[in-house]
Parts: C-alpha cells; sequence; structure tokens
C-alpha cells in the first residue's frame, strides 16, 4: 500500500495532486484547514499556520506511516501576500513562515525517521524559489527558504533510500494567483505573457510533474523549473 500524505489539498495544485496520485491506487492524506471534497481523500483538519498545531495530530500522522509500503510527503501548502521588504513587520513574516516554511520543518520531524526505503519528500516551491519580483517578499523569502531546506534533506537522508526534490511551479491558474490578481485584466495578461506558451500552467501538469518525481529517485536534491519556458524580462 502506497500512501500519499500532503499539506494544502482542498484546491488549486494540491487538490490535483491528491487526485491525481488516487488514479494511480494511492492513499491519500490530506492535512488542510478545508477539507478536500473528493471521494477517496482522507481530510485530517490542522491549521498548519498555528505554532503547535501538527503536534497535536502526531500520533495519527505517525500511525498512517506505519503500514505504508512506500510514502510520498507533499509540502504544498503556502500563502502568498502583496507585501514589501522595506515594509515587512516582524509579526507578518513569522507567520508567513510558520505555514510555509516552519511547518514542513516540523512534518518532516514527525515522519522522516518512519518512511522506508522507496518513499520520497517533494517540496512545492515556485519560480521564485531562486529568483524575486517586488511586491511579494515573504513569499520570495519563504521559498528561497525551503529550497535550502529540501537540499538539506536530500543530504540529511543519504543512504536511506527516501529521495527528495523540489517542483519549482510557474504562474499556474490556481484560486490564490486569482486571488492576487484580483481581475486585474493587465496583470492577468503581463503574467500570462511571460510564459513562452503565452498561458497559465494548469494545476494538473504540475501534479504529473509531482507523480513523476515521486517515482525517480535519480532526482534526489534536484531543484526543478516547471513554467513553461518563461521569458525574462
Amino acid at each position: 500500500m502506497n500512501r500519499l500524505i500532503i499539506t494544502g489539498a482542498s484546491s488549486g495544485i494540491g487538490r490535483a495532486i491528491a487526485t491525481r496520485f488516487l488514479v494511480d491506487g494511492w492513499d491519500v492524506l490530506n492535512l488542510s484547514r478545508r477539507p478536500n471534497p473528493d471521494a477517496g481523500v482522507d481530510n485530517l483538519a490542522c491549521d498548519l499556520a498555528v505554532p503547535g498545531a501538527l503536534e497535536q495530530c502526531a500520533e495519527r500522522l505517525q500511525a498512517a506511516v506505519v503500514d505504508a509500503e512506500r510514502v510520498c510527503l507533499v509540502h504544498n501548502a503556502s500563502v502568498m501576500h502583496a507585501d514589501r521588504a522595506d515594509a515587512l513587520e516582524a509579526e507578518h513574516l513569522r507567520a508567513v513562515l510558520e505555514l510555509n516554511l516552519v511547518a514542513a520543518a516540523t512534518l518532516n520531524r514527525l515522519l522522516l525517521g518512519r518512511m522506508g526505503a522507496g518513499s520520497s519528500v517533494i517540496y512545492l516551491g515556485s519560480t521564485l524559489a531562486e529568483k524575486a519580483v517586488p511586491g511579494v517578499a515573504s513569499y520570495v523569502i519563504a521559498k528561497h527558504a525551503l529550497a535550502g531546506m529540501m537540499r538539506a534533506t536530500c543530504q540529511d537522508l543519504a543512504g536511506r533510500g527516501v529521495h527528495t526534490c523540489m517542483i519549482c511551479p510557474g504562474f499556474t491558474d490556481t484560486e490564490q494567483l486569482r486571488g492576487v490578481i484580483d481581475g486585474n485584466a493587465e496583470t492577468l495578461a503581463a503574467i500570462t505573457g511571460l510564459s513562452a506558451f503565452d498561458r497559465l500552467i494548469e494545476p494538473e501538469e504540475i501534479a504529473e510533474t509531482v507523480a513523476f518525481a515521486a517515482g525517480a529517485p535519480v532526482l534526489n536534491g534536484a531543484l526543478i523549473h516547471a513554467n513553461l519556458g518563461q521569458r525574462e524580462r
């Protein structure tokens, strides 16, 4: 029995990943505030932005990996706010890092030691894990740090038969992106125009990439941009 444990699979890329793994016959456990509505997904309600919330779920999470032949742990949950480096309040940054970074580190501590050979840890990054654009400072900071966590995971798990990598989507057609755009047609056109294919990425395309990565130990330690090829400005 193979089990996917994923954060933030109630919508967007996370939901698409859960659906893709269900098709392949995996058991799926989603951790998020809102449930994934799809049949076959086991939902564990947890607000990852609350310090200590995962500790309350530790027993159930650890039980979920005991009977699994392979586990794929996908760190997907994240939040993007409009903010700037020259006006970034410490309290705001801490809250962003709690969800985008600390939750992933906590799950690693709780689960990695119980995951057997053939398992994988997939981090969902962003084009902004290796570059920056103005106006989303806390998100850029968090995704850069998450890339470091993935590389540390690769080194610290060496010899265990568990591989890791980071998939970095470009602009993907999700509720979160639409919320940031806030109906601005010019912004949407500008973002779409950055792609070499002149379109947004579909969440299902990222899900397919994650499914491939879960079964590809040769990618261990790799940071993979999945962005249709962006036009550099």
